[in-house]
């Protein structure tokens, strides 16, 4: 290379390191102030003499840049260990600027002084670039050793299933062991299958048997953002029932995935909701099965109760289900869905025609009647409903964080054969539990459950997890009734809906930790004797293992102190719980910060210290507090999977930071958050809270470029003891193929939304993570045997189920999320071992 362009590259060379080193000095100057790291600082002044050296052309300088090298080197191990991901985000730069620098075309643009040649020039094995070349050599030695070494991973074997093994309880209803009767497989929600065909040893022959479009794609006028293909279908017989997102519902033979019927329940137009998504149908048997079943508790009507036209209504204009054809007067079994603009619908699940004897001649019932604040969209059931031998029991979802003046969270139960109210439970007047008058209406606001609840009839009690009153960040004028109920699981008498026990899970929750997951009901093994147990996975990473009877917890739960300072106007619990079973996060801490390079990194731990955060249960601020697990969850909607012999929980715990940061209001109409270019007839945004005295901005703690701040893994498979609180095995999970801007499959471990499935045969099946695949797992270690790719965002729980043709099935729904950003698809597939 000519002299003159030696010089030119010297020249451009140092500007830029230069440039780069004022970035790290005065972004580095900034940290310290805030208590934070030295490194960037004293690394920007490294590059800066560097940058200086080789504008003059001396050899020193690559002497200087070793030094730069060694220093981060050595801050990386300190801080990261062997650990690649943080270890790549510290050096990767310094180790690619020490590579270029040692490059013949710059080495021999070096000068002993002035314009005067060095007699020797320095290179990779001489001169001032041979300190450099060996320390980037011992770079490398470290990078390399990382590669090999997993410190997130917990290796570990559950324990081989011996001769004593307990065998499942089947419940009050059992469901044929080829069959998948609700949400969770049976009203137990424990997403286990006692199919054995697809076992560690077959998994890898797994393919496509079959693959069903719906064609309903989000994206249609008046969606929300989170607009999800989040269903598990049913298998009853030989068809599989599911429903959509515009809430289409479809019945398909299992076999070979064919369409057999359609209905168009005719949601009414402009509705305001956050959320467009239908997650499951129920089932309920007809009565000729329903008798071979094990005794039922009965549920008779509660005064007030019975006669059709007692069925309630609003002033809501919705429309008719059963007006049209497709109608049949009565159906000995009936598939039940409940619709966006607040409908719980009845439909025959041979011919898909509505059960007009349901609803009073309706084929429906109306969800708004007795329902305050009557806005269509602002309440529905997103989650498929519990039913029992006698009864329908609803929940629903209201707008959340738009203001305090929301329908009531109140949980009904409904006449299985006629829709008449039998009984509701208001979390807010929880002693009154006989039908309310028609001319009354439910409180409002009060702590709502939008997620699956379970049901032991044995024992007579639904288990509903509950929410939040709105606002979530701000609770300082919840009443005494709310503070006992929010953020807690409760058991309800299924005769009367009055409370029979209930545990909080988070004290005056001000962090959005809603219980979120189904609760999973099992019997365990504890000291020789057994001991009816539900297991209730929360947002924070605790999973609470309680005896389903009283509430009371199996393994121990322990009230930790917590941060106190919570916002003008609002107060914090002194403790919260914290359970045996936890996957709660170590606290974070500046060196916690990541991100792709050096420079954002350093923006992440500038933006970490000028936060508040002092630990889980952070109280929001007008400051802006670091909230750590985010509202995201350690686990939510998918929950997890149990094995009722193995007695272990299959998991799938994510760890993602949010910013909570409360903005005064002045007035109740004011739009904080989203300003005055809010497109006509919107949705206000989700956080303004109208009639509280704060908004609240939530967003993910990320980097300038999109990135966590916090480091990977993500996103995990585990599997934990429920009869100890031991995590027996955990590795990261997924890829970051369909999440980064170059579409690379680095397993740096993502999160997952969207529940696992365990089998009989020792396999775990999970669809939910953020990269577009299916995978199976094997269950004594977590080591992952299979993936397909999907062609979707595969945010569902999948199922398994057996085919007329005798085998196994497993069926994975890829539709995408849309909050989430993850592919929109409108797929069903079935994927099956190789017909013999």
């Amino acid at each position: 290379m000519p002299d003159g362009k030696r010089s030119w590259l010297l020249f451009t060379i140092g500007g830029l390191l230069i440039a780069a080193a004022v970035a790290l000095v005065g972004g580095g100057a900034w940290l310290i102030a805030l208590g934070g790291s030295w490194y960037y600082a004293a690394a920007g002044a490294g590059l800066l003499l560097t940058g200086i050296l080789l504008l003059a052309r001396r050899p020193s300088a690559l002497g200087v840049y070793a030094l730069v090298v060694f220093g981060t080197l050595a801050w990386a191990l300190w801080e990261a260990g062997l650990d690649w991901w943080p270890l790549a985000a510290r050096g990767g730069i310094v180790f690619v600027i020490g590579i270029l620098l040692l490059l013949p075309w710059v080495t021999r643009g070096l000068t002993a002084g002035g314009n005067v040649p060095a007699r020797h020039p320095a290179s990779a094995l001489r001169g001032g670039g041979l300190p450099l070349a060996a320390v980037l050599a011992l770079a490398l030695v470290v990078a390399v050793s990382s590669w090999f070494t997993d410190r997130h991973r917990v290796a570990g074997m559950v324990a081989a299933l011996g001769p004593d093994a307990p065998q499942p309880v089947l419940g009050a209803r059992p469901v044929p062991d080829g069959e998948w009767h609700a949400y969770g497989r049976t009203g137990y929600g424990q997403r286990y299958s006692p199919l054995d065909q697809i076992t560690p040893r077959n998994v890898g022959d797994l393919e496509v048997a079959w693959t069903y479009r719906t064609g309903d794609m989000r994206g249609q006028p008046g969606d929300p953002v989170e607009t999800t293909f989040q269903v598990t279908p049913l298998k009853i017989g030989d068809r599989l029932f599911l429903c959509t997102p515009h809430q289409f519902v479809i019945a398909l033979d299992a076999t070979n995935g064919e369409e057999i019927w359609r209905y168009n329940p005719e949601i009414r137009g402009e509705l305001a909701l956050q959320h467009l998504t239908c997650r499951g149908l129920s089932y309920h048997a007809p009565a000729t099965a329903a008798a071979t079943a094990a005794p039922t508790v009965a549920a008779p009507a509660s005064p007030g109760a019975s006669p059709d036209d007692e069925i309630r209504t609003s002033s809501i204009t919705l429309p008719v289900a059963a007006d049209g054809p497709s109608v049949v007067e009565d159906c000995p079994a009936k598939l039940f869905m409940p619709t966006a603009d607040g409908r719980l619908i009845a439909l025959d699940p041979e011919s898909g025609a509505v059960c007009r004897s349901f609803g009073g001649g309706r084929g429906q019932i109306d969800l708004w009647a007795n329902m305050p604040h009557a806005d269509p969209g602002g309440y529905y059931s997103t989650s498929p409903v519990v039913v029992t031998d006698r009864l329908i029991i609803v929940g629903g979802t209201v707008l959340d964080n738009v203001s305090t003046t929301e329908p009531s969270g109140v949980i009904r139960a409904f006449d299985v054969d006629t829709g008449a109210l039998v009984w509701n439970w208001d979390p807010a007047k929880p002693e009154e539990t006989a039908p309310i008058d028609p001319g009354e209406t439910y409180t409002a606001n009060s702590p709502n459950s939008w997620s699956i609840s379970s049901v032991d009839e044995d024992l007579g009690l639904v288990y509903v997890p509950l929410g939040n009153q709105p606002p979530d960040q701000w609770g300082g004028n919840r009443g005494e009734a709310v503070e006992r109920f929010s953020s807690s699981v409760v058991a309800l008498d299924l005769e009367t809906g009055a409370v029979r026990w209930v545990f909080q899970t988070v004290h005056h929750d001000l962090w959005d930790y809603d219980v979120p997951s189904q609760p999973s009901l099992v019997d365990l093994t504890m000291n020789g004797e057994t001991v009816p147990a539900l297991v209730q996975p929360t947002k924070q990473g605790e999973i609470y293992v309680l005896d389903r009877r009283t509430g009371e917890p199996i393994l121990p739960v322990t009230e930790v102190p917590a941060p106190q300072g919570a916002a003008a106007g609002d107060w914090t619990a002194a403790t919260q719980p914290v359970s045996e079973l936890s996957y709660n996060p170590p606290p974070l801490q500046g060196s916690d910060m990541w991100g792709a390079t050096l420079f954002d990194q350093l923006a992440c731990r500038i933006a970490f210290h000028r936060l508040r955060y002092d630990g889980r249960y952070t109280p929001p601020s007008t400051q802006g507090s670091l909230i750590h697990p985010g509202n995201f969850g350690v686990f939510n909607w998918g929950s997890v999977a149990v094995d009722p012999v193995r007695q272990i929980a299959f998991t799938t715990p994510a760890y993602l930071a949010f910013v909570s940061r409360l903005v005064p209001r002045q007035d109740d109409t004011t739009l904080y958050v989203q300003g005055d270019d809010r497109p006509e007839n919107s949705l206000p945004a989700l956080n303004e809270n109208f009639g509280a005295p704060f908004a609240v901005q939530l967003s993910a703690f990320t980097s300038v470029l999109g990135l966590p701040c916090t480091a990977p893994p993500w996103g995990y498979v585990s599997a934990a003891d429920l009869t100890t609180g031991e995590i027996v095995w955990q590795h990261k999970n997924g890829t970051v193929r369909d999440a980064a801007p170059i579409p690379l499959p680095l397993r740096m471990g993502v999160p997952s939304l969207g529940g696992p499935i365990m089998t009989a045969g020792g396999v775990a099946f999970l669809s939910g993570t953020i990269d577009y695949y299916v995978r199976a797992y094997d269950v004594t270690d977590g080591e992952q045997l299979w993936e397909a790719r999907l062609p979707a965002g595969g945010q569902a729980t999948p199922m398994t189920y057996l085919g007329a043709d005798g085998r196994q099935y497993v069926l994975v729904v890829a539709g995408g999320h849309g909050s989430l950003g993850t592919k929109a698809g409108d797929y069903v597939i079935a994927y099956a071992l190789p017909a013999s």
